[in-house]
């Protein structure tokens, strides 16, 4: 292999590794209100603070919003039935990273008020 070949293959492997990103890490937390109730109540509290849903289904209990405002926020929701009630997760990208999934906290905390649950 000539040296041109060697310096393509580098750039290309450097770009590579560029590319991936670390794995999305969801918070989650469990509500004593009904999955219908709860995925609802989600996706409107995404569109009460200006995110645009991209793609919610309540069959599969999923739904993808982003946010416009820079750098670009995107959040993912996965709601699942559970004894009593149902299980949140939620995880977040900023740009093309994740968000810490301790950041999300607030999110949650929000959706609790809206679901009239809040200790």
């Amino acid at each position: 292999m000539n040296l041109r070949h060697w310096l393509l293959m580098s750039l290309l492997g450097g770009l590579v590794g560029c590319a991936t990103t670390t794995p999305l890490e969801p918070r989650e937390l469990v509500y004593a209100t009904p999955y219908e109730e709860t995925f609802r109540e989600a996706v409107d509290l995404m569109v009460e603070q200006g995110y645009v849903v991209r793609h919610a289904d309540i069959a599969l209990g999923r739904a993808e919003a982003s946010l416009a405002r820079w750098p670009g926020y995107r959040l993912q929701l996965q709601v699942s039935e559970e004894v009593g009630g149902s299980r949140v997760l939620v995880s977040a990208l900023r740009g093309n990273q994740p968000l810490p999934p301790y950041l999300l906290d607030p999110w949650l905390v929000a959706l609790q008020n809206k679901l009239g649950v809040a200790p």
